[in-house]
């Protein structure tokens, strides 16, 4: 594998260090409101992301035109798992709670939901497990698969837009979270280079604060800084 390459626990969290690149990438499962805006934004700015969906998400039919019109828009489709299933513990990371062919067999039915909408294999190479939560066992069967398992890129706290009041201490407001990723990229010495920034492209209606909302101002505001937005297929390239 490429040694730019940043890993933990067999699975790609960011590329490479030395370059103003983002990798801007969305998952879904339940939700997908937040999606065309998604859409739009990216096409002002002229920016390729990567979206990682359930089976669940690519078998809405509500869901159907989104993700046509993603296509088409030459954006990264790829899996999130079948049915958005915890592989392992959160107490105790190396515990599984699939085996191995139940995992298999969940993420292969992701994939054949994707094919639907003309996703082949080869064409989504990059699976990113579901809850972003794996371990070494869980890459190691991906590669079995013939794919590569890759994951956010820690320090942001950008995937914690999912949160909502309720949550309590959990949550994160929108304000909260767009200033923890320009406060990061200002402290790093990398920045942000190489990121696979991750956000949701829709979250549960109790939280009303959505995130998707201040996208446009956070790519403007990293332009200025000098970063490119580009597609995992072009920074990673499968030099495993």
């Amino acid at each position: 594998m490429d040694d730019k390459l940043e890993t933990q626990h067999g699975g790609i969290v960011r590329t490479d260090k030395s370059k103003k690149e983002i990798n801007l990438v969305f998952t879904g499962h339940e939700f997908a409101e937040g999606g065309e805006l998604v859409r739009r934004v990216l096409r002002k700015h002229d920016a390729r992301a990567a979206f990682f969906f359930t089976g669940d998400f690519y078998r809405n039919e509500e869901f159907s035109p989104l993700i046509t019109s993603l296509k088409n828009e030459d954006h990264y489709l790829g899996a999130h798992s079948d049915k958005h299933i915890l592989y392992c513990s959160w107490e105790k990371r190396d515990s599984l709670l699939v085996s191995e062919q139940e995992f298999k067999e969940d993420l292969i039915a992701n994939y054949r939901e994707m094919e639907r909408f003309g996703v082949g294999k080869t064409d989504a190479p990059y699976f990113m497990p579901p809850f972003e939560w794996y371990n070494d066992t869980i890459s190691a069967w991906t590669r079995q698969l013939g794919f590569l398992l890759v994951n956010f890129t820690p320090g942001t706290y950008s995937n914690a837009d999912w949160t909502h009041p309720e949550l309590g201490d959990q949550y994160l407001s929108s304000d909260t979270i767009y200033a923890r990723i320009l406060r990061y990229e200002a402290s790093d010495p990398n920045g942000l280079n190489g990121f696979l920034l991750l956000t949701h492209i829709g979250t549960d209606p109790r939280r009303t604060d959505k995130f998707y909302n201040r996208l446009d101002d956070l790519m403007t505001e990293l332009k200025k800084k000098g970063y490119r937005f580009t597609r995992l297929h072009d920074t990673i390239i499968l030099k495993h």
